[in-house]
């Protein structure tokens, strides 16, 4: 059976780790140390670092604020907030490790790819703001495609991260009205 305190202290010590060293710096001594637990203790719940990722990411422990949107009544305006936050957390030298070592995990682990998905563009968040946000004005249409939208954002997000030239408000902007028109 599972100590509750020993699960979230492993989480706890994994999602510091991995912000401070990045994936390719986290191994399970490292975690359990930091956790106070022995390795059997990880090892007995968890097959390696990226389920622990994995179960971080569903905690929302990794990925500040589980990419939530706020929720305005006013789609573009919360989409734009939503993005500069985002992009203001990647241009920094945390946020760009993080970035990287969730690709890296997500590369590795098909789970944590799936999750990290879910956190970012699942119905739990952004999918299911722009669901919330369709049918009325000044927002989307019925039927608009919200998966493809949410795919779109997160997709231009990422790709702006990746090769370091981070999104301005007026990329934003520009990226917002050919996304939702």
């Amino acid at each position: 059976m599972r100590s509750e305190h020993a699960r979230r202290a492993i989480l706890q010590a994994t999602a510091t780790l991995l912000a401070e060293r990045g994936y390719d710096h986290l191994t399970i001594e490292g975690i359990a140390a930091a956790a106070g637990v022995g390795k059997q203790t990880i090892y007995r719940w968890w097959s390696s670092k990226g389920d622990i990722i994995a179960e971080c990411l569903l905690e929302g422990m990794v990925v500040p604020g589980r990419g939530e949107l706020p929720d305005t009544g006013d789609i573009r305006a919360d989409l734009t907030r939503w993005l500069r936050d985002l992009a203001d957390m990647l241009a920094r030298d945390e946020g760009e490790l993080l970035l990287r070592s969730l690709i890296a995990a997500a590369a590795e682990h098909v789970e944590v790819g799936r999750r990290l998905r879910d956190v970012l563009a699942g119905p739990e968040s952004l999918s299911g703001r722009l669901e919330r946000a369709t049918g009325t004005v000044p927002n989307l249409p019925r039927g608009a495609p919200v998966e493809e939208i949410a795919e779109a954002l997160i997709g231009a997000l990422l790709l702006r991260a990746l090769s370091r030239s981070p999104l301005q408000p007026a990329d934003i902007d520009r990226l917002l009205r050919a996304v939702l028109g």
